[in-house]
């Protein structure tokens, strides 16, 4: 049985409530207080300085890039933008962390409540948020598995980050999975975050908590952390469920605490006693003015805003007439709605557009990795090489197998499909009496078969079909070569 399908015991009795604190590593190019390169890998703590390694008598430099990023996603998420919000100190020790304490923010950040709207099995759940903030990343633990050292890399200390805190609306694996997916797109979309969940900078940890099922009361909370992957959440979240279901109904008691979750062996392992804010003995940071938000530069910001995914999704179907599954596909990302569009520009047949590039083109991205970046750049072919291939597939110029055909050698030579079509001569025979000549030499070949098609078996008629382009080596109109097939064979 794997972890997913352990949740499922606690259906009965239980239900589970999640709520989801996911940090967002911002793409920013220097940190959030100081101008140290804010990217990923590097040799260890060679992107340091004096003021991220949180040397005395140094002094933090706001970022107003990372202001503006929380702007953004504030305003995407429906959120309420502080004009006046205030930073904090986070205090705890350990060794990731120089200084002894994080800058965050804590009773006023920069965006309050928001929802998000999730598509989960074919319907819209609204999941709300408790609030964006942003803070700074801490260094790394490296642990040696063979010795009795741990190494600190503190590249990524100052590294800014959007903490996104849901309300536990969620109830089940699958919805946590569907909200963090939906949130990564929107960060995407945003171009404020690449998403990466195993670099680390798209990063999730899960309140999660079971009630007797009809009950209000939340339950006692475990949280969740170490998971790299959104299978890993569900699964993680799923395990979780299932095990404080089997501590209840044994009578036991579940504790509030943090634990990890062990991929290998595919369940959460304790970890240390949860904290409460009160354990990090938070008071505004002395070296950092209150953060004053201008309605013109939320107005400034709110200008810049794409087209988000919802709205595009929603535009798809309604204006294009697409199936709610190729919009959804479709605006998954935003460079890959980006294309889309370009195709339909190039040709307007949207249909044949979403065809294409959810079939032949994804396939190609998939299959070079193009989609490990966070904007492709390279696709196979251009957008206006294939709205022309479409076109011609439209003008009967050639049929949907030579399309094909056209279509691999685009992607080999970067040719627009017209001058491969002419160089080739593939363009498509739709001369009656040419395909019809084919046709009296294919039944004349096989008499047997025309006379078992004329005792009833109809499904013949696709033999004939594909002996009569086989004789045209493909050119033969598709359309012509039934119907003056099924007038002959009458």
């Amino acid at each position: 049985m794997s972890a997913v399908d352990r949740s499922a015991g606690a259906g009965a009795t239980y239900e589970a409530v999640i709520g989801l604190e996911v940090h967002a590593e911002l793409l920013t190019a220097s940190k959030i207080f100081c101008g140290c390169p804010a990217i990923f890998g590097g040799a260890p703590n060679q992107h340091t300085c004096p003021v991220c390694l949180g040397m005395p008598g140094v002094l933090p430099v706001l970022n107003r890039r990372v202001v503006e990023f929380a702007i953004r996603a504030g305003l995407a998420a429906h959120c309420t933008i502080a004009p006046y919000s205030r930073w904090a100190r986070k205090n705890y020790f350990y060794p990731d962390l120089a200084k002894g304490y994080q800058i965050s923010q804590y009773e006023l950040p920069i965006c309050a409540g928001g929802w998000l709207d999730v598509p989960v099995d074919g319907t819209t759940k609204r999941v709300r948020l408790t609030r964006i903030h942003m803070e700074e990343d801490t260094g790394k633990n490296i642990h040696d598995a063979h010795g009795s050292e741990s190494l600190v890399d503190f590249n990524r200390c100052g590294v800014p980050l959007l903490e996104i805190v849901s309300e536990p609306d969620l109830s089940s694996p699958a919805e946590a999975g569907a909200y963090l997916r939906a949130l990564r797109t929107l960060v995407r979309y945003l171009g404020i975050c690449d998403g990466n969940m195993e670099e680390g900078s798209f990063r999730c940890d899960a309140n999660v908590s079971v009630r007797p099922r009809g009950t209000i009361a939340l339950g006692v909370k475990a949280e969740v952390k170490n998971m790299n992957s959104f299978r890993s959440v569900e699964k993680a979240i799923a395990y979780e469920i299932a095990r404080q279901a089997r501590v209840l109904e044994e009578g036991g008691r579940v504790v509030q605490e943090t634990r990890l979750w062990d991929a290998d062996r595919e369940e959460t392992r304790s970890m240390r006693s949860k904290e409460s804010a009160h354990d990090y003995r938070y008071f505004p940071d002395p070296d950092l003015p209150p953060l004053l938000v201008s309605h013109e530069l939320v107005a400034e910001v709110g200008r810049s805003m794409p087209e988000l995914p919802d709205a595009r999704r929603t535009r798809f179907v309604a204006s294009l007439n697409l199936p709610e599954y190729d919009a959804e596909v479709l605006t998954s990302r935003r460079d890959l709605a980006d294309y889309f569009e370009a195709v339909v520009a190039a040709h307007p047949n949207a249909k044949a557009a979403s065809n294409w590039v959810m079939g032949d083109v994804l396939r190609l991205v998939k299959e070079r990795k193009l989609d490990d970046a966070l904007v492709i750049t390279e696709w196979p072919v251009a957008a206006a090489h294939l709205g022309e291939l479409i076109a011609l597939i439209d003008e009967g110029a050639i049929s949907g197998k030579i399309a094909k055909t056209v279509f691999e050698e685009m992607v080999a030579t970067g040719e627009a499909p017209r001058a491969i079509v002419a160089a080739r001569g593939l363009t498509q025979v739709s001369d009656e009496g040419a395909i019809a000549a084919a046709i009296d030499g294919v039944l004349a070949a096989h008499p047997d078969k025309v006379a078992d098609f004329r005792a009833g078996k109809d499904k013949l008629l696709g033999f004939f079909v594909g002996q009569v382009m086989k004789a045209t080596a493909g050119k033969a109109n598709p359309t012509l070569v039934n119907r003056l097939l099924v007038e002959k064979l009458r």
